[in-house]
């Protein structure tokens, strides 16, 4: 036969079985669709041709809370909190319905994550509502979290004002891994 390693192929040769499963089946079982496990699965780039399944993963607090604080924090019903495996990155949406009691008062939210990171809430990757007193106000926030350590993280709504009192309702995280 002439066969080299890699397998080349040549015309009219046959190759065995062994070859076929070496240069050829456990090949395709490296591919995505082989791969994936988990319905609803995404795969991303873990290096040079390396890819890992990620799941993206969302949670709910339907309870309408409030807060008087002025430093992020969490509600007498935490979170909403998702656990997933992340690599370095995780594209993150969180959204409620916000209202402060005063005009002019802002109502924040944000997330933090604990686990194989740790990042504090912050202003900058969370959405505020300034509000007109009486009127609730819905925003979806969408950012990409980087500099995470990779392995499983926590992703945990909180919560803010810059005065008075706020209060959140619906409040909905979807966190996805990459």
């Amino acid at each position: 036969m002439a066969w080299t390693s890699p397998m080349t192929a040549v015309a009219n040769d046959v190759f065995t079985a062994a070859q076929f499963n070496t240069h050829v089946r456990d090949n395709l079982l490296e591919t995505a669709p082989a791969k994936a496990t988990t319905d609803g699965g995404m795969f991303f780039a873990t290096g040079a041709n390396a890819i890992a399944e990620r799941v993206p993963t969302t949670a709910t607090v339907a309870t309408s809370e409030s807060t008087t604080s002025t430093s992020y924090t969490d509600l007498s019903t935490a979170g909403p909190a998702v656990t997933v495996t992340t690599g370095t990155r995780a594209l993150v949406f969180i959204s409620a319905d916000a209202q402060n009691d005063a005009a002019g008062s802002d109502a924040l939210y944000s997330y933090a994550v604990s686990g194989s990171t740790t990042v504090a809430a912050a202003d900058s990757f969370g959405s505020f509502l300034e509000s007109s007193g009486s009127r609730r106000h819905r925003w979806t926030v969408a950012s990409m979290q980087t500099g995470l350590t990779a392995g499983s993280n926590t992703f945990t709504m909180k919560y803010r004002v810059s005065a008075n009192t706020g209060t959140f309702q619906n409040r909905n995280i979807v966190v996805v891994p990459m």
